[in-house]
């Protein structure tokens, strides 16, 4: 194969000045080992499991980056990610953002110094195993049938170049994943939603908390959730996650999310003795099997976020967003998206894949009834930073909630979001009313719910209690100021709450939503 010699002037929309570059010459595809260390004997997959070694061990041919024709070319900017993995930011001469990440990771970096080289050490570094490491190669076309935003994955050897700068001795020869960045302007990417500005979960839920005049696209990241489900992806933090934003007509912003990250995507955890144990006490290490199981561990660590995005949504809409992923994620979308993989590496795992991914589709009806159902029995239903007026109505077949925008002289109170709680499926409901001078309206036949439990927040509230006695409603006064009718239909505790607890910022912290 001829090596290819390029010659290039590059400007850097005012980052970098105008650099000319000597002639470059770019090295031509060559075979890489993922991590050959992975490649280990039967006693010690017997204990600590087989997982992806075999993948991790075989050679793959990749090309190597051209940093000056890639993406329009590409600047190092800075160092970027967590500590178990490699990860350059890069530029191109329109300022959008890409990043390089090692696809070899190293967990043991989160470790002390004197900890790495223990077995202890070497243990979790092994466990890299667990993770595919050409998984992030089929989600873009599996993300785009399903209807899910996503950056798109290219694998790459970093060449020894003069223009990584700074960064040339750690990143040179360093086998990536380089991808899309899901930061600022994106307006020409349908795949993250052509949004003008991209905006980070820190920013989202703040700006979501302080205004109800924002908004989130539940069906949209119900969507994305049942998508990760599928693929078996647990680790969805806050951070996993970024926002598309657009301008709604009542001077609000439209959110709709972007899942980044696939690290754990088709995770394979409890295949050996001592992980299987592990994964008993640690539930949320879910393995990528044939079933989706243990709904519970599967999603703890996006609970928080799944419990503040899907307050509103009803069975039926889980219902309809899984039956129609289940008809868009077609066998020939499932076959095709797999057969992106060098051919060797489909060898070792395609059919396992296809097998699993069939099984685990028809299964997401199911899977979305359930963890319906689980979200449904304790909720906690924030209002906002500004005024609002819930109206809390019992009807025949449930308790019917309503958060409404106060109107004025000129507007009626406009409808910000509904849903009726069954008391068959919602024991506890639990209201914050957060910032602003509330108003909660107690109609109908009143609460139906096990247990519901209003806390006031900042501002002064005013209560109102128009409706039947059936179960009592609790209001947890701070003694700020409150209008509470004195009467016995209403159960009134007086609380102190921790500093800043129940106003917008507290809640999302409180929350695990919002870091200081």
């Amino acid at each position: 194969m001829k090596k290819v010699t390029i010659t290039l002037l590059l400007t850097f929309g005012g980052l970098f000045p105008s650099v000319l570059l000597a002639a470059v010459t770019i090295p031509p595809d060559t075979v890489v080992v993922a991590g050959k260390q992975y490649d280990r004997g039967f006693v010690h997959c017997l204990f600590w499991g087989k997982h992806y070694r075999k993948v991790w061990a075989e050679p793959v041919k990749i090309p190597y980056l051209n940093l000056r024709t890639e993406a329009g070319g590409l600047a190092p900017t800075e160092k970027g990610g967590s500590y178990q993995t490699k990860n350059l930011r890069m530029v191109n001469p329109e300022g959008k953002e890409y990043v390089l990440r090692s696809v070899d990771k190293d967990p043991s970096q989160t470790l002390s110094a004197g900890m790495r080289n223990s077995f202890i050490g070497k243990m979790i570094r092994d466990q890299t195993s667990v993770v595919h490491p050409y998984g992030a190669m089929i989600v873009p076309p599996l993300a785009a049938a399903a209807g899910v935003f996503h950056a798109h994955t290219k694998y790459f050897i970093v060449p020894d170049d003069a223009a990584l700068g700074e960064f040339r001795a750690e990143f040179a020869n360093v086998f990536v994943m380089l991808e899309e960045r899901g930061e600022g302007n994106w307006q020409d990417n349908p795949d993250f939603g052509n949004s003008a500005e991209i905006q980070s979960s820190r920013q989202v839920f703040k700006a979501l908390i302080a205004d109800n005049k924002n908004k989130a696209d539940a069906r949209k990241y119900l969507r994305s959730r049942l998508f990760d489900m599928w693929i078996g992806d647990w680790s969805r933090r806050e951070d996993q996650w970024r926002w598309a934003s657009y301008k709604t007509p009542n001077g609000g912003t439209l959110f709709k999310c972007i899942p980044r990250d696939r690290d754990h995507a088709f995770f394979k955890f409890n295949d050996g003795l001592f992980t299987w144990l592990t994964s008993k006490f640690v539930t949320s290490l879910q393995s990528f099997g044939p079933k989706i199981k243990n709904l519970k561990g599967l999603n703890e660590q996006a609970a928080p976020m799944d419990k503040s995005l899907l307050i509103f949504l009803t069975q039926e809409d889980f219902t309809q967003i899984a039956d129609s992923l289940q008809m868009q994620l077609t066998d020939p979308v499932i076959e095709n998206a797999l057969k992106r993989w060098p051919e060797n590496i489909y060898k070792l795992t395609g059919k396992e894949f296809e097998s699993k991914l069939k099984t685990r589709r028809d299964q997401l009806p199911e899977v979305a009834k359930k963890y319906y159902k689980m979200l449904a029995k304790k909720v906690e239903l924030p209002g906002s930073d500004k005024a609002e007026i819930f109206q809390l109505t019992g009807q025949k077949d449930g308790l019917l909630v309503e958060v409404f925008k106060p109107g004025n002289k000129s507007a009626p109170d406009s409808l910000i979001a509904g849903r009726v709680f069954k008391p068959d499926e919602t024991k506890t409901l639990k209201i914050y009313g957060l910032g602003g001078d509330d108003k909660f309206e107690i109609n109908g036949r009143g609460n139906l719910i096990k247990s519901v439990v209003i806390y006031d927040g900042a501002g002064q509230d005013e209560i109102k209690f128009k409706a039947e006695k059936k179960k009592p409603v609790t209001i947890m006064d701070s003694g700020d100021g409150n209008e509470i009718p004195k009467t016995k239909k209403i159960k009134v505790k007086n609380y102190i709450p921790n500093a800043q607890e129940f106003n917008g910022a507290g809640w999302l912290f409180r929350h695990r939503l919002y870091k200081f």
